[in-house]
């Protein structure tokens, strides 16, 4: 059994893409939401391989954020003050998040393991309710998931073995890294995560540790009594 449980948030945790679509329509009244968000969002991952791969030093999540939004505005003819930024901060979690981590907690260190920065994830903690022990990962590493120091850097803080230490996400590639960093590891399917035309992530790709349908089911299988 592990002896810490470590967690992707954004997706896995909570539901970003319909929060953030939230806020955009309540700021920016006068564009489709839920494009600008998928827009927004498109950004992300570009924005992260630039310091993955060495072609910029490591830049929190925050600032990545802001910088995307002030870079997809233009595109619809709008623009927004920085305040937008920080609604990843006021994501609402999945129906089964908070029971779920609740029972959890009875018998495991729980903490994220997120490419998000300690000061966006503790607001998101209160805000969400997410009530980690610690908080773990970008900040940490100075790097962003799926690189290897990020899931070994969250490991040393705890001052576990790779192996004493369960990564829980609904992403089949953040799995695959962690596993290939010596982790256990735990899929939780979200399968509205990028909205109802999602096809990716639908099921797990390999044979992770555990595979299960939400945190309860996780914690009636970790969690005895």
């Amino acid at each position: 059994m592990p002896a810490a449980l470590i967690f992707d948030v954004f997706g896995t945790c909570v539901d970003w893409r319909s929060s953030i679509a939230r806020a955009v329509a309540q700021a920016l009244p006068e564009v489709d939401s839920t494009a600008f968000t998928d827009a927004w969002r498109g950004e992300y991952q570009p924005a992260m391989e630039r310091v993955r791969s060495g072609g910029r030093g490591y830049v929190p999540l925050d600032d990545i954020h802001r910088e995307n939004l002030h870079c997809v505005t233009p595109c619809f003819g709008v623009s927004a003050g920085d305040g937008l930024a920080t609604a990843w901060e006021r994501l609402d979690p999945w129906p089964d998040v908070r029971p779920g981590l609740a029972a959890l907690r009875r018998g495991y260190i729980l903490a994220p393991c997120s490419n998000g920065s300690i000061a966006m994830l503790a607001r998101l903690a209160r805000y969400a309710g997410l009530p980690w022990d610690c908080i773990l990962g970008a900040d940490i590493a100075r790097d962003y998931k799926p690189k290897p120091r990020v899931y070994q850097a969250s490991c040393a803080a705890l001052r576990l073995d790779p192996a004493q230490v369960m990564m829980v996400a609904a992403h089949n590639d953040d799995l695959a890294a962690a596993r290939a960093a010596g982790l256990r590891t735990a899929f939780v399917a979200r399968p509205t995560e990028h909205g109802p035309d999602q096809t990716s992530d639908m099921a797990p790709s390999a044979d992770w540790d555990l595979v299960v349908p939400d945190f309860e089911a996780l914690a009636s299988r970790l969690v005895a009594g």
